[in-house]
């Protein structure tokens, strides 16, 4: 079954156009496509964990939300607004997709990953198929 991992860091971490901010974990560190480029050495335990099982299917890092753009629809009128939908404690920094024999078996995969161990979480989410 298919799994989306949202990695999840801690408001206040976001990066900025002059690097990251000094307070939380270093999201970069974390993302293996990011500045850091997986200097968590948690992620490369993760990304070895993940191949042994075959289990990846896809992921990326994503901008931060300063980046997003939300659309609405009303009256048939396109609504745009900057920034993204919600306003929260925490926000999606990368998500990873990864297939696997059932929830226990994603669960396993995501209580690994820098994000849940660095005082971020990871939500685990099933895929409609």
């Amino acid at each position: 079954m298919k799994y989306v991992l949202f990695l999840c860091a801690p408001a206040g971490d976001e990066e900025t156009a002059d690097g990251l901010l000094d307070a939380g974990p270093r999201t970069a560190d974390w993302c293996a496509d990011g500045p850091g480029r997986g200097a968590d050495p948690r992620l490369a335990a993760y990304a070895d964990e993940v191949r042994r099982r075959a289990a990846g299917r896809g992921g990326a890092r994503l901008r931060t939300g300063a980046d997003a753009t939300t659309v609405r629809v009303r009256d048939a009128e396109v609504l745009l607004s900057d920034g993204p939908f919600t306003r929260a404690d925490a926000y999606i920094a990368a998500f990873d997709v990864v297939e696997v024999a059932d929830l226990d078996e994603a669960i396993a995969l995501a209580a690994r990953h820098p994000a849940a161990l660095g005082g971020g979480a990871v939500e685990v989410r099933p895929v409609w198929e």
